[in-house]
């Protein structure tokens, strides 16, 4: 059955028959198959049918939940008589919102040390979307903001606090300043991260708080791409401190103060479950390791 289920999950997520096919390796006749296969042995219809996919069932529904469920067990028992027998290998999946990669390597090159014989792939996603795919098992983990915005069931790990500072051109005025307020940068030319970035929405609170109306001429989910804006003299932007440390050394910028500056935790989430997978328990393991670090 478990073949079956791998199957049905693929056509909830991809929603179309011929991805969710390829995605499987299989045609797409064996895997209609195998979802009709799955209806008969369970005694339910999963999917409406038509011309194309239409959605699953409310019973459809009900059992993707179940699936996630099993096929995760599977892979945790896979994974764990793997690391018995060889020791811990495999592929670990993080995701991390932008603001966060500049750390992300103080927690990856820590474990990498550890477990040479692990695949990681950290994936550039919202706050929104680690939570959405932790939960449907297409992250293992993921390194997003503990507060302000409701987490749901996973297991936390605080790794740092956010504060931030602003980030202009070495020759904007404002660049000698030790400290500026937050209604200030709300009158500036700003190029800050995209409206769907939990971080853009913690800054516009900041500068409502103040008076301030939140305004920004150029957008992006890039990091990067901001600074870069920035270093063209004609936008300022709004970064935490640890990217703003990353730039430095860059003469062609400045970072200053802000008061009230912002404290914001961030941490490691991974799924709510008992046992998790070895690798990602000893990412959870590795990751306590660095906030105590941090706190030291």
């Amino acid at each position: 059955m478990l073949d079956k289920l791998e199957m049905f999950i693929a056509l909830a997520d991809h929603r179309h028959f011929g991805r969710a096919a390829e995605a499987c390796g299989v045609a797409q006749p064996s895997l209609s198959s195998a979802i009709k296969a799955l209806e008969a042995e369970l005694g339910v219809q999963l999917v409406w049918r038509g011309a194309r996919f239409q959605g699953l069932t409310p019973e459809g529904q009900r059992v993707l939940d179940w699936a996630r469920r099993i096929t995760a067990d599977a892979r945790t028992l896979r994974e764990e008589m793997r690391a018995a027998r060889q020791g811990l290998s495999g592929d670990l999946r993080i995701g991390v919102i932008p603001t966060a990669l500049p750390m992300v390597a103080d927690l990856t090159a820590a474990f990498a040390d550890r477990h040479p014989n692990v695949r990681v792939a950290i994936l550039s996603r919202t706050s929104i979307e680690i939570l959405r795919e932790i939960d449907t098992a297409h992250l293992d983990a993921g390194i997003t903001y503990l507060a302000n915005e409701p987490l749901g069931r996973v297991v936390t790990v605080p790794l740092y606090r956010e504060a931030y500072r602003l980030l202009v051109h070495a020759g904007h005025p404002l660049a000698g300043r030790a400290q500026v307020t937050w209604a200030e940068v709300g009158r500036l030319r700003l190029c800050l991260l995209t409206p769907d970035m939990q971080n853009r929405r913690i800054v516009n609170q900041m500068m409502t708080a103040e008076g301030a109306t939140p305004a920004a001429m150029v957008e992006s989910n890039s990091v990067i791409a901001t600074v870069a804006h920035v270093r063209t003299g004609r936008w300022a932007s709004v970064v935490p401190v640890k990217t703003a440390r990353m730039f430095a050394a860059d003469p062609a910028l400045r970072s200053v103060a802000i008061a009230r500056g912002g404290d914001h935790a961030v941490g490691l989430v991974a799924p709510w479950r008992s046992p998790h997978t070895p690798v990602t328990e000893a990412l959870l393991t590795e990751a306590r390791r660095l906030a105590e670090v941090e706190d030291a």
